[in-house]
């Protein structure tokens, strides 16, 4: 089944502004995660990233969207997680997003209508203005949501990523290849359900 399209705003057609799209840039605390920070007894910062939008990223880097981080917070397992996700343009301790977005596209030869940003907050807002797609998950501030071109159906850090991803892929025609080559990985001889495992548990080949 395809992804339905949600809500979005009258600013510009979601769906226009998407065709063209060549990099997704991206804020963490409250898009990436759920806005939690949690201080550990050290007193590191420890946030939660949700796998499934890990995969979603994998899939659109796999169908050349380029992907980035762009956050006002500077942390330690902010570069990591963005170093599992192969994602190398990481922009921490952002006072303007807007600035970090320009020099970003100008960096990578894009321009600026190319471009998405999903964002959650106030701070949000002059990126989400200057990008090409404005993108806002579903518990973000209402002046962001209102101001975005396409919002998700599912909070931050808990599959918005995701859900944009299935939606541009779609609205390409690529999920339902990317989908296939999942379920063409599939052995006949195997029991409906199963799949083969690894010695943690986990299923194998599982990436996020």
């Amino acid at each position: 089944m395809r992804p339905a399209d949600p809500p979005v705003s009258a600013r510009r057609p979601a769906r226009e502004s998407a065709a063209g799209l060549r990099l997704l840039a991206l804020d963490v605390d409250g898009t990436l995660t759920d806005g939690a920070i949690l201080i550990g007894p050290q007193g590191e910062a420890m946030k939660a990233f949700s796998v499934r939008d890990g995969f979603g990223l994998a899939l659109l880097r796999e169908a050349g969207l380029q992907i980035a981080i762009i956050t006002g917070r500077r942390s330690a397992i902010v570069e990591r997680r963005a170093a599992e996700l192969g994602i190398v343009h990481v922009r921490q301790s952002v006072s303007d997003k807007a600035q970090a977005l320009r020099e970003l596209c100008a960096e990578l030869g894009i321009g600026l209508a190319e471009a998405a940003f999903m964002g959650d907050d106030w701070p949000d807002l002059p990126a989400l203005r200057l990008a090409g797609l404005a993108l806002a998950p579903a518990d973000a501030d209402p002046e962001v949501r209102q101001r975005a071109d396409w919002v998700a159906s599912r909070p931050g850090g808990h599959g918005a990523v995701r859900e944009f991803a299935d939606w541009w892929l779609a609205r390409r025609g690529l999920r339902d290849g990317q989908l296939r080559r999942w379920l063409d990985q599939a052995d006949p001889a195997d029991p409906p359900g199963a799949s083969p495992a690894r010695g943690d548990g986990r299923s194998a080949g599982t990436p996020g």
